[in-house]
């Protein structure tokens, strides 16, 4: 059963409060604009010369809400890629509080941002309060469409999130099929629940229970890293061939 974990994953700032912030990487791109903006910095410099850049494109659960940055689960992937041999610059697009809907009308902004892979996580806030499933898969639908429309080129991962039970067993079927639904639309790789053996666990959740402390983002780097080294070892060879 999945826990009710799903209630204070906008807990903090407001999404028009915050920018999306940066992995703690000196390889890192700066995003610190704020999302109204028309621009965003550009990723080709000779430091990240043949590096995979991947964004991550998510809410408060991305962002790393109430821990440094550098724990956060983006961060700690970029960590495990450069021990694998297959370095990349980790974007933390994660904002606290974001909706569906409010992904879409950031994606753009973002996806100024050069991008090889980006991962998307987004739906929680979705389900804390309740918003329609099929709205969900339409978001969904229009956030894959702006990210390659802005970056063909770019491979998309979509990360499924999972409603609170006491929202009944019809709702969070149908919840749950909107991820299924647009990977196969889309053909996406689609990556399983990002808190799998993390939500209801004490010992790896800050003090709200909602948001992993910084033993349990080892847990989520580790869930997310197993689905996305496949496209970054394939991406890799491909910018470093010849």
């Amino acid at each position: 059963m999945i826990p009710l974990f799903l209630a204070a994953c906008d807990a903090g700032q407001k999404p028009e409060d915050v920018a999306p912030e940066t992995s703690a990487s000196s390889d890192s791109i700066a995003l610190s604009s704020p999302p109204s903006l028309k621009s965003a910095p550009s990723a080709s410099n000779s430091a990240n010369s043949g590096k995979v850049t991947v964004v991550f494109f998510g809410t408060s659960l991305t962002a790393g809400y109430g821990l440094d940055p550098a724990i956060a689960f983006p961060r700690q992937i970029e960590v495990m890629a450069a021990e694998s041999g297959t370095p990349i610059v980790a974007v933390n697009a994660g904002l606290s509080g974001e909706t569906s809907a409010g992904a879409v009308r950031r994606i753009g902004w973002v996806m100024k941002q050069p991008a090889d892979v980006v991962v998307i996580e987004t739906g929680g806030n979705d389900a804390l309060r309740a918003l329609n499933a099929d709205s969900l898969r339409t978001n969904l639908s229009a956030i894959v469409k702006e990210v390659r429309r802005a970056q063909p080129d770019a491979r998309i991962l979509l990360a499924v999130m999972e409603a609170p039970p006491n929202l009944g067993a019809a709702y969070t079927s149908r919840f749950r099929q909107a991820y299924v639904a647009v990977a196969k639309a889309e053909a996406l790789t689609l990556l399983p629940f990002l808190l799998e053996g993390v939500a209801g666990h004490d010992d790896l959740n800050q003090a709200d229970g909602v948001h992993p402390n910084e033993k349990g983002e080892k847990v989520v780097a580790g869930n997310v890293w197993k689905a996305l080294r496949p496209v970054v070892e394939e991406v890799y060879r491909g910018k470093n061939s010849g």
